[in-house]
């Protein structure tokens, strides 16, 4: 085969396998940051995205609510992303009981029901991927992390128990633990030159995240091609969570 045909055929299945084309893939918390990103790939890659959030113009949904049903939630679903999630970074002698119970609520039961709303959807699925969000906080132990830091743990046991359970169903569940990244969510640590070199020096690749690159680790996590990944916490973080520069 010339090879210039056979780099074209490797191009067009490259190109053709990172499609999601007629997947429905459900992504809460998706107007704004990583969710918003997130978006934007799937729609690229032909998915039919239902996109939830506070301040969706079309599909409003507060994970803060009571509620045991989403509206307009696809028969299937082949994807669903949870996105929601809070930064609240305080002494530990000035964290309240309501500052843990308003991050538990977002992080957690707000990923529950919305778990539970989708879970027949996910079982119509031949291979549904579900994907949340924890923070490198979790495995590193910073420090002012303990309201966020024991949310997001909880999050990773829930993934892990969940990736256990829904495996007869062929249901996949991950979660990718960011770094700081550059969102909304995180105007406050970054809303300064001199708070995002800060940042920038305590990440090993001398920057913080972007909110493309963590989505695209999301849209790989929702693709065919991780089909043999469930159970996982995937660091995207600079390398903060396991490498150290001299």
């Amino acid at each position: 085969m010339p090879l210039l045909q056979t780099k074209s055929t490797l191009f067009d299945f490259v190109k053709k396998s990172n499609q999601m084309d007629q997947k429905n893939i459900v992504v809460i918390g998706g107007n704004t940051g990583i969710g918003k990103s997130l978006v934007e790939i799937l729609e690229r890659k032909g998915a039919r995205v239902y996109a939830y959030s506070r301040t969706s113009p079309d599909r409003i949904l507060d994970v803060r609510d009571t509620f045991d049903s989403i509206p307009d939630l696809p028969e299937t679903i082949d994807g669903l992303v949870y996105c929601p999630g809070t930064i609240n970074l305080k002494p530990f002698h000035r964290l309240t009981i309501a500052d843990f119970q308003q991050d538990y609520e977002v992080n957690v039961l707000g990923a529950v029901k919305v778990l539970q709303a989708s879970l027949k959807g996910l079982k119509k699925s031949p291979s549904a991927s579900v994907v949340m969000f924890s923070t490198v906080a979790v495995q590193m132990g910073h420090g002012f992390h303990a309201s966020i830091a024991s949310a997001k743990g909880a999050v990773e046991g829930l993934v892990r128990s969940l990736a256990a359970e829904w495996a007869t169903n062929k249901i996949r569940v991950n979660a990718i633990a960011p770094s700081l990244t550059d969102t909304p969510l995180a105007t406050q640590l970054l809303g300064t030159e001199e708070k995002k070199e800060a940042s920038n020096k305590r990440h090993p690749l001398g920057r913080y995240g972007k909110p493309e690159e963590v989505a695209a680790a999301a849209a790989f996590l929702l693709s065919d091609e991780s089909g043999w990944m469930t159970g996982q916490i995937i660091h995207i973080d600079g390398g903060m969570s396991s490498v150290k520069t001299i």
